[in-house]
């Protein structure tokens, strides 16, 4: 595959990372998708491929939460995005999981994802 965009080079990385970390039941995947204005997030169990739980800056319960500093495509807001998946996935019984970049940089809104799920409790 020849990199000719930004998205080639990220479609690359990700399927260099996916080769090496895969979900279980008892460590699922957390996968984190940012777009220009909003970030995304799910647990997955790539052994019977579902989704465990998910959290966006796009949902209306999230979306209250944000305050007015914090949005979908800043740092505040993938704070309030990583808390809320921590807090869905210990509800859930799920206390270890495996970290999925996605094929993006690890700084920015992608580190602030996992350092709020980090600080909320959950661990990897």
């Amino acid at each position: 595959m020849k990199i000719k965009t930004k998205e080639d080079r990220r479609t690359r990385i990700k399927y260099r990372i996916r080769k090496r970390v895969q979900g279980t039941e008892a460590r699922p995947r957390l996968t984190v998708y940012r777009s220009v204005s909003h970030i995304y997030v799910q647990v997955v169990d790539d052994m019977t491929g579902r989704t465990i739980a998910s959290a966006s800056s796009v949902e209306p319960a999230v979306k209250g939460t944000l305050g007015t500093q914090a949005k979908g495509g800043n740092v505040a807001g993938a704070q309030v995005i990583g808390k809320t998946i921590a807090a869905r996935l210990l509800e859930k019984g799920v206390k270890r999981v495996v970290f999925d970049r996605n094929g993006c940089l690890y700084h920015g809104r992608v580190k602030a994802v996992a350092d709020a799920a980090r600080e909320a409790g959950l661990e990897f």
